[in-house]
C-alpha cells in the first residue's frame, strides 16, 4: 500500500483503494494505539478518528515520507491529543486504572492455557504496563512504538519529527526507568 499508483487512487477518493489501506493498516494502528492508551474503547475511538483523519487528510500527503510513516505519525498526534484530555479529566477522577482492564492478559498471552500461568502473566503484563503508563510521554511513545510495535529507530525518528539520536535517547532512558519501576516487583516476587 505504499505505491504512487495507490497514493494516487486514495487522494482521487477511491473507496477500494480506502479499504485497502484500512485492511492494511487497521490491526497495526489499533495496537499501537491499545499499547500507548491502554484501553480498549480508547483505542477503538481513536483508530477510526486516526483513519478519519487519513481519510480527510491525504490530500495533504506529499511523499516525503512513506505513508505508513504517516499515518504512525497521525496516530501518535491523536493518541497525544488523547493523552492531554485524560489528563484534564484526571483531575476531576474520571480515570481508569490498568489493573481495570482486563486486555492487558491479552497482551501477554501465555503459550500454556494452565490458570496459575494465565494469572502470572495477566499480573505481570499489569505491572509492566502500568510502569510503562507512568514513564514520561515521548519515552512511552518511542519504547511502545519500538519494543511493542517493532518499528524501527529511524521511523520512529520520523513520526515523533526528531533526530535518531533523541530516539535512541529515549528508549534507553525508558528502559532504565522500568528498570528502576520493576526492580523492587521483581526483587520481591520473582525469587
Amino acid at each position: 500500500m505504499e505505491s504512487q499508483e495507490e497514493i494516487n487512487a486514495l487522494k482521487e477518493g477511491s473507496q477500494l483503494a480506502f479499504n485497502q489501506l484500512i485492511d492494511t493498516f487497521s490491526s497495526k494502528v489499533y495496537n499501537l494505539s491499545f499499547n500507548l492508551l491502554q484501553n480498549q474503547e480508547d483505542a477503538e475511538d481513536v483508530t477510526q478518528e486516526i483513519f478519519t483523519t487519513v481519510f480527510t487528510s491525504i490530500q495533504q500527503f506529499k511523499g516525503d515520507s512513506k505513508l505508513s510513516t504517516w499515518i504512525y505519525r497521525i496516530a501518535v498526534n491523536k493518541c497525544k491529543e488523547h493523552f492531554r484530555k485524560k489528563s484534564r479529566k484526571k483531575r476531576f477522577g474520571f480515570t481508569i486504572s490498568i489493573e481495570q482492564n482486563d486486555n492487558a492478559e491479552n497482551l501477554l498471552k501465555p503459550h500454556l492455557e494452565h490458570p496459575g500461568i494465565v494469572l502470572e502473566n495477566k499480573e505481570r503484563a499489569s505491572i509492566l504496563f502500568a510502569a510503562i503508563e507512568q514513564l514520561p510521554e515521548n519515552q512511552k511513545l518511542a519504547f511502545s512504538m519500538h519494543k511493542l510495535e517493532g518499528i524501527p529507530y529511524e521511523e520512529i525518528a520520523v513520526i515523533l519529527e526528531t533526530s535518531l539520536s533523541s530516539v535512541e535517547s529515549l528508549i534507553f532512558r525508558a528502559r532504565q526507568n522500568l528498570k528502576q519501576k520493576l526492580a523492587r516487583y521483581y526483587d520481591e516476587n520473582e525469587r
